[in-house]
C-alpha cells in the first residue's frame, strides 16, 4: 500500500509511505523534488536504515540493502 502527500504551495516537495507485512518505507523528496531520502524500517525489530540518492527507487534499494544485508 502507498500513501503520498505534498507540501501546500510546493507540490514537488513530497513524502510517500509504503508498507508490506515486513517493511515500512518512508520516501522524502528534497525541497525541489530532485532527490530522495528513504528510511526503511523492519516492522518486527524496528531496526532502520537511511539512504539518499537522486532517484526514489535507488534510495529505496540502498536503504533496503543496508537494512537486510
Amino acid at each position: 500500500m502507498t500513501r503520498g502527500l505534498h507540501e501546500e504551495g510546493n507540490p514537488t516537495h513530497r513524502i510517500r509511505v509504503e508498507h508490506n507485512k515486513d517493511t515500512l518505507l518512508i520516501h522524502l523528496s528534497d525541497e525541489a523534488g530532485a532527490a530522495w531520502t528513504t528510511v526503511a524500517v523492519d516492522r518486527a525489530t524496528r531496526e532502520w536504515a537511511v539512504a539518499q540518492r537522486p532517484r526514489q527507487m535507488e534510495a529505496a534499494d540502498a536503504a533496503l540493502r543496508q537494512l537486510y544485508v
